[in-house]
């Protein structure tokens, strides 16, 4: 299973020769996430804009199946049939494994209600304070990596004992600094560096389902 999730990794960077400097730090990032989950914990996300659309991208791919299909274990199956029988038995069948993850730019009514309420620019430090336990993993992702809102997160998330992830271009930012592990992507524009997040990140979910599902 270990040479099939790096040669995940291999694979990407055969295709985004680009991301060759980048590697060691997506493996960095992939070892984070595969302590987290495998100790029971759970993945924070959050970013602005196309950020975090990559951010409830990836919940999407975490949640569900994504190459595979994620059977459920025969004793949680069971334990379904048995509370109902004909209902269980189509849960069982349907239900997929999971890779707990939330993005923190899904909450309309608590986002405005901060917003209105509070400060806006704590909207996601807020959801790490509610949220986040020691032992789950932020990744914070912002192309510039000088986000205020995403770096106020991230601080929240230090002082709760999470760890934290970076991923940014434009030399890191602030945010890099404040990470455990930076994914700094060697662009300078917005939309280039996008461009690159979203293969380094379908490549983080390939190699945690083989992981976990594999």
């Amino acid at each position: 299973m270990a040479d099939a999730i790096e040669n995940m990794l291999d694979c990407l960077i055969e295709r985004y020769p680009i991301l060759l400097g980048c590697r060691e730090d997506i493996w960095l990032a992939y070892k984070l996430l595969e302590d987290c989950y495998a100790s029971g914990h759970k993945l924070l996300i959050a970013g602005n804009g196309g950020s975090a659309a990559d951010a409830e991208h990836i919940v999407g791919e975490l949640m569900k199946g994504f190459v595979k299909e994620r059977p459920l274990s025969a004793e949680f199956r069971r334990r379904l049939s048995e509370l109902d029988a004909e209902e269980g038995a189509m849960l069982g069948d349907k239900l997929q494994g999971a890779l707990p993850a939330i993005s923190l730019n899904a909450n309309v009514g608590l986002s405005t209600a901060f917003l209105n309420d509070v400060d806006g620019r704590l909207i996601l430090a807020q959801g790490v304070f509610g949220y986040g336990n020691a032992g789950d993993v932020f990744l914070g992702i912002s192309t510039s990596g000088n986000s205020a809102n995403v770096n106020y997160a991230a601080l929240a998330a230090k002082a709760k004992g999470l760890k934290c992830i970076a991923l940014t271009g434009k030399g890191g930012g602030k945010l890099k600094d404040r990470a455990d592990v930076a994914i700094v992507v060697d662009e300078r524009e917005t939309y280039k560096i996008q461009e690159l997040h979203l293969p380094i990140y379908h490549t983080l979910c390939l190699m945690l389902e083989e992981r976990f599902f594999g």
